[in-house]
């Protein structure tokens, strides 16, 4: 039995419902997946309503954005409750920063002459949480490129002309944040972002698993951060960070998995958390 730990739907950037991965996840033989969505959990609970007849076990979970001496660096957070006030609190001020950041690049786009409103993207993002990926659906909608790559390379990518920063908080805020709200934080996708030098801090600080297998790691990448878990004690993680079918640069549902063993250690270590 396997677990994909990272997996993202439409209440973020992912292309499909919670409902619709969910299923998915039943047609390949998933035991669980943790639907970890960036910077909300408002796809917990519809995930949860359709999981259980479908066999597929739910780790609550969120993907949390954050940034050290100029890197992208994502802290997941995993066995927190969406009800948590505290951690709510935390969110909306990351939600209302997307949605400042999507105000910011569309006015860039306009001032660039193309046609993009913000109606059409926050109806493209529906309830859930505004990034890049919606700009680029409405932009493609709206006729101004003809892919979702293209809008990214000439207009919304990184140095880009209506590029515009996001606001983060520094990655040992939201390993802190985690391990209050009795989650447990473990580092994704280390080996895209992040050095040695950061990762000891934050198993200092208090984190407590590295996502060792993702589709973008190495095998020498997995033995690497293998070893670095066994060395300090850390939880051995993987996902696929499935963003929907047919979405590029990011994993297939399934492509990486731990065993199901995975999900009773984490949920083993927030509840000891909670005691602390």
């Amino acid at each position: 039995m396997f677990a994909d730990l990272h997996v993202h739907t439409s209440a973020s950037d992912g292309s499909s419902t919670p409902e619709e991965v969910v299923q998915m996840a039943a047609r390949n033989k998933l035991r669980c997946i943790a639907i970890t969505d960036h910077d909300t959990m408002d796809g917990i609970n519809a995930a949860h309503a359709v999981a259980e007849r479908r066999g597929v076990d739910i780790l609550n979970g969120v993907e949390l954005s954050t940034e050290c001496d100029g890197l992208e660096v994502h802290i997941l957070g995993y066995c927190v409750d969406p009800g948590d006030h505290e951690l709510q609190e935390h969110l909306k001020i990351f939600q209302n920063a997307r949605l400042n950041r999507a105000k910011k690049i569309i006015n860039k786009l306009r001032n660039l002459g193309l046609v993009i409103s913000l109606e059409k993207v926050l109806e493209l993002a529906g309830p859930g949480s505004v990034g890049r990926p919606h700009i680029a659906r409405a932009l493609l909608a709206e006729g101004q490129v003809n892919s979702i790559a293209e809008a990214f390379e000439l207009y919304i990518g990184v140095g880009k002309p209506a590029y515009e920063p996001r606001f983060k908080y520094h990655p040992v805020q939201m390993v802190k944040l985690i391990r209050s709200v009795g989650g447990v934080p473990v580092l994704a996708h280390p080996g895209i972002t992040c050095g040695e030098s950061l990762i000891m801090t934050l198993i200092e600080e208090g984190l407590q698993g590295l996502e060792v297998y993702h589709p973008k790691h190495t095998p020498e990448m997995e033995k690497y951060y293998l070893n670095l878990c066994h060395e300090y004690g850390l939880v051995v993680t993987g996902g696929s960070d499935f963003h929907g079918v047919g979405v590029t640069g990011h994993g297939r549902l399934g492509e990486a998995v731990v065993p199901y063993k995975v999900v009773v250690e984490l949920r083993a270590l927030a509840a000891q958390n909670k005691m602390d």
